[in-house]
């Protein structure tokens, strides 16, 4: 369907810098205000608000990353037109909308089924008609331009914001000196959570000592065993075996407190220390101090992710996390300490 030609010698670079919002930002000494004789610099501001700053800067990113994108896929096809020595659009008429065909009318009926309009078909079939053929369009353009971008050496520098995150004492698996350290807010209960579970799992092991997985707790108020959850796999953490208990919540989905002290035995801890670690809530106070932690990070939901500081939120799937993974490990030739210690 697609008529390319091999694209040889692409190299789009995208560097984007951020005045506020990235990595240079934390330790940016630009004075904004001044009281009292004391300075305020963008690190402070950074630093001590990054509740009211961060989903902000996030917003701004999402905006800034999707016009990039539609800015690499302009500048993909105009370099693709210029060597066939076509325009842009005489490319898209040659290998797109030449390989399109029109809907059928029985396809196009169908279409107006669907649509709330009392007017008739032959009416608005000019309408179905050409909104088909740009949904035919648009999706062949896609699929033609990931073509040209496999092809091509497109490289993205575009940072998401960033802020410190305090991983000291944190349950951490993987290298003390990795490339990449992943921290993960998470709520037990939290259903992406569980579905990301396993693809942050594929990760350590495709990417083995370049990749650390560090895990914080981020209990949400609506989830009602989320938080005992949480301290239960704290206290397996007592006897060694956090990441075992840790994965098996998300697997099984089970979280009342007497399956978790089911899961406790089936791990081969001893019950009864488990037993008074969680009736206790000797845990408590632990896990409140990461999710104290995440809402003043302006976190709201899970999971939320920092991947060597930069922020990503939502549901990501693991093609989507093995990408950021891979920009870190392009961007960060060095290894970086990881000060997590259990």
């Amino acid at each position: 369907m697609l008529h390319l030609r091999k694209l040889a010698g692409v190299v789009l670079g995208a560097a984007v810098f951020l005045s506020a919002g990235n990595a240079l930002a934390q330790t940016d000494t630009t004075v904004v205000a001044e009281v009292n004789g004391v300075k305020l610099t963008v690190a402070d501001l950074e630093q001590e608000e990054s509740a009211k700053l961060l989903q902000a800067h996030n917003q701004y990113y999402q905006s800034e990353k999707k016009a990039l994108e539609d800015l690499i896929e302009k500048r993909l096809l105009e370099q693709k037109a210029k060597h066939d020595g076509l325009t842009v659009d005489q490319l898209i008429d040659r290998d797109i909308k030449s390989q399109l065909q029109d809907p059928t009318d029985d396809q196009m009926k169908v279409y107006y089924e669907g649509l709330e309009t009392e007017q008739p078909y032959e009416t608005v079939r000019p309408k179905i008609l050409e909104k088909i053929r740009q949904l035919r369009v648009d999706k062949a353009r896609a699929a033609y331009v990931r073509v040209l971008r496999a092809q091509s050496n497109v490289i993205v520098e575009l940072a998401s914001p960033s802020a410190n995150v305090n991983v000291e004492n944190a349950y951490s698996s993987g290298s003390k000196h990795p490339v990449v350290t992943l921290v993960e807010f998470a709520d037990y209960e939290c259903p992406y959570c569980q579905k990301v579970a396993s693809d942050l799992r594929k990760l350590q092991g495709d990417f083995g000592d370049k990749l650390t997985f560090v895990y914080k707790d981020f209990p949400l108020p609506m989830h009602a065993h989320s938080q005992k959850a949480a301290e239960a796999a704290r206290c397996a953490g007592k006897q060694g075996k956090f990441w075992e208990f840790h994965d098996e919540l998300f697997r099984s989905k089970e979280l009342d407190v007497e399956r978790l002290k089911d899961d406790a035995v089936a791990l081969h801890l001893d019950g009864s220390q488990f037993a008074k670690c969680l009736d206790s809530g000797e845990e408590s106070a632990d896990v409140q101090r990461d999710r104290e932690e995440g809402v003043k990070l302006g976190l709201s939901g899970t999971p939320s992710f920092f991947v060597n500081g930069h922020f990503y939120s939502g549901a990501l799937d693991y093609v989507a996390l093995r990408q950021i993974v891979e920009q870190q490990i392009e961007v960060s030739p060095r290894d970086s300490t990881i000060a997590a210690s259990r």
